[in-house]
């Protein structure tokens, strides 16, 4: 027994010291090809990837193509009305943007970006392994160097050409850029959904704000539409856009970037999107601006600001007057569209409202749409007539009239007898217009028209009194601003100065004017008859609280349109309502709805603007010289005689608009005797 104990204890040491010797050399054998085949993998890769860069172009030929340039539009006080271009948005600085925005892409895309090379190896097998326990591709293995190399250089096409390039171009990308440089690229370039190119793109297309002031959960949600943009878009399904972001939020923590009391007030104050921002009224500007920038500055190729001519506090009460007061009336008066436009007294463009809502229809209306303006084309038929020796108490009589098979009727179906020309646009008598056109000539109408600033066509024939002929409301607006102006003509304009983002000017505007387009005694006249049309006549809902006014309503057959055009001394705001496909509204005359519209936004958009007199009339004509509505009362019967032609006083060189016409000798009426005493302009 005791040598066979001896035997087992001498065999023990044996047995374990060859076990020992057999792992040494395992190891030694699996470390020894493990290198080997380390390197020969290293070859192989790096063979693959010169074979693939030989294919490339020289890489000193290689450069970051420029970011797409973006516009940013903003009103006169600086106020963003929208950004235009490739990318909708600003490209901002990584060091402007809250720290947690680019921590929450690293979180959810590339935790290990501040360490890899360009090449996250652990990624790629980390991805490769889930996706083979999963029988299919559930993640990826890319880093954000190789997804900007993608988007920089390459097309999105699934091969091994494309993805070995991708690789060259990340290396590429890490050896002559920072970490930092490349995440400020990333970030200013991804798709993040709705047409929204870069962070500051999407928060402003799904929170209204710049990206340096979004919140946590906010770049939670912009990292979590990385994955898929039109999947997790909050403005396609809140519910999963939400669902994202708390992943990206819990990853956040998982990785250190922030804390869990962080976490939890991320969580129960989730983002909330801005329904609105695609819907404003100010992207019918900011459209309208787009289609003039080629004219200033040509081909644009870097980020540049244009300032314009808009008031924001005039544009929302603009936009806010229509679109409330259409959706009030759509059912019962059957109306859908509608335009404003405002104007100062040098034809800048305080507001623009091209239609009810931009996300349903991005057609401008204010500056596009050509209407029949109806009777609010009379104020020129009565300034030509004026203008060629008729007096507003000179007299018409309203009575049947036919001019080439062509016979107009009254509104109200009815004829008044004598009437005076003041009584006859006041209450806008079709007839006394037709009758005063054919006197003047609808030529002459044309031309005053054109003068005073109507580039549409306009067709010369006897129902050109009755403004058959379609204008825009912005050409319109125009045509009326001389009227408030002191009798200058105007251009209509919304750009005041185009810079770049180092402040470099581009463009800036520069110039007057079309000069005198009204004598001073005209338009003391004709402004005291629009007058009388908002104290008496069938403007009477555009009467404002103590401020002077004229203005014109217009009704077109079968009520397809309805204006209100009208002015004080500092405004001149054109109302269309109307329907697109021409159906007609259900009784909307241009002294209903639309002088509603008109009174409600002149009120908000004169709330800082002192009360001034209209040129050429006693600031309480109301009181002075009220009229009375035509068949209440015999009218006084003057000669009636043909308008004399008159030579028009010469065009002047355009001055300020808030210069005076000097006083005019000719006529002896009260009324040239009010122009004398107050002055004509």
């Amino acid at each position: 027994m005791a040598a066979l104990d001896a035997a087992i204890s001498s065999g023990k040491p044996q047995s374990s010291g060859k076990f020992r010797h057999f792992l040494w050399k395992s190891l030694r054998f699996s470390m020894y090809w493990s290198v080997v085949l380390g390197i020969w993998g290293i070859v192989i890769v790096g063979g693959i990837l010169a074979y693939y860069a030989a294919h490339l172009p020289p890489a000193s030929e290689w450069a970051v193509p420029q970011r797409p340039p973006n516009v940013r539009i903003v009103s006169a006080n600086g106020t963003l009305i929208a950004n235009r271009g490739d990318t909708g948005g600003e490209a901002v600085r990584l060091e402007q943007l809250p720290h947690y925005l680019p921590e929450a892409v690293m979180a959810i895309e590339d935790r290990r970006f501040r360490y890899h090379f360009g090449i996250d190896p652990i990624g790629l097998a980390r991805a490769a392994l889930t996706n083979y326990t999963s029988g299919r591709t559930v993640q990826g293995g890319s880093t954000l160097t190789q997804q900007l190399a993608k988007n920089l250089f390459l097309k999105p096409e699934r091969t091994m050409q494309r993805k070995m390039k991708e690789v060259v171009m990340a290396l590429w990308l890490e050896w002559n850029y920072s970490k930092d440089e490349i995440m400020e690229m990333y970030l200013n370039r991804v798709y993040l959904g709705a047409g929204a190119y870069g962070v500051d793109a999407a928060s402003r297309v799904y929170f209204g704000k710049s990206a340096r002031l979004i919140s946590l959960a906010e770049a939670a949600t912009i990292a979590g539409l990385l994955k898929a943009p039109s999947k997790y878009a909050p403005t396609r399904n809140a519910t999963l856009a939400e669902e994202r972001a708390q992943v990206v939020i819990a990853a956040m923590h998982q990785a250190g970037f922030i804390s869990a009391d962080d976490a939890k007030n991320a969580l129960i104050s989730p983002a909330h999107v801005v329904a609105g921002h695609n819907s404003s009224s100010g992207n019918y500007v900011a459209d309208y601006v787009m289609e003039l920038l080629p004219g200033f500055v040509g081909s644009i190729r870097e980020d540049i600001i244009v300032d314009t001519t808009i008031d924001w506090d005039m544009q929302q009460a603009a936009a806010t007057a229509l679109t409330s007061r259409i959706a009030e009336s759509r059912r019962e008066f059957n109306v859908t569209q509608g335009a404003v436009v405002t104007l100062n007294r040098s034809g800048a463009i305080r507001a623009l409202v091209g239609g009810v809502d931009y996300r349903r229809s991005q057609f401008n209306r204010a500056v596009y749409a050509r209407r029949q303006p109806g009777s609010a084309f009379k104020p020129f038929v009565y300034l030509a007539a004026l203008e060629r020796g008729l007096k507003p108490d000179s007299v018409r009589s309203d009575t049947r009239v036919t001019y080439k098979g062509w016979t107009p009727k009254n509104y109200t179906n009815r004829y008044y007898g004598d009437v005076t020309l003041t009584q006859a646009l006041a209450f806008s008598i079709n007839t006394v217009a037709a009758k005063l056109a054919h006197e003047v000539g609808p030529a002459n109408v044309a031309r005053t028209a054109r003068r005073l600033g109507i580039t549409s066509a306009l067709k010369s024939n006897p129902s050109i009194a009755l403004g058959t002929s379609e204008v825009t409301p912005l050409e319109i607006a125009a045509a009326y601003v001389p009227f408030s102006n002191g009798g200058y003509g105007v251009i209509p304009h919304v750009v005041r100065q185009i810079r770049n983002e180092e402040g470099e000017v581009l463009y800036r505007r520069s110039g007057d004017g079309t000069g005198r387009v009204i004598r001073g005694d005209k338009l003391s006249e004709i402004n005291t008859m629009m007058a009388q049309t908002i104290y008496s006549g069938t403007g009477k809902r555009a009467l404002l609280a103590g401020r002077p006014a004229g203005g014109k309503t217009g009704t077109t057959q079968g009520y397809k349109d309805a204006w209100f055009i009208g002015y004080t001394n500092s405004l001149t705001t054109a109302v269309w309502l109307g329907n697109d496909n021409n159906k007609p509204m259900k009784k909307v005359s241009g002294g209903t709805l639309p002088a509603e519209i008109w009174a409600w936004t002149m009120e908000k958009e004169h709330q800082s603007i002192p009360i001034a007199r209209l040129p050429g009339v006693p600031i309480n004509l109301a009181e002075t010289s009220p009229l009375v509505k035509p068949g209440t009362a015999p009218v006084p019967r003057q000669p009636t005689y043909m308008a004399v032609p008159q030579q028009l006083e010469p065009p002047r060189p355009a001055v300020q608009a808030t210069t005076a016409p000097p006083p005019q000798n000719s006529g002896s009426s009260p009324l040239d005797l009010l122009g004398r005493l107050f002055g004509g302009g």
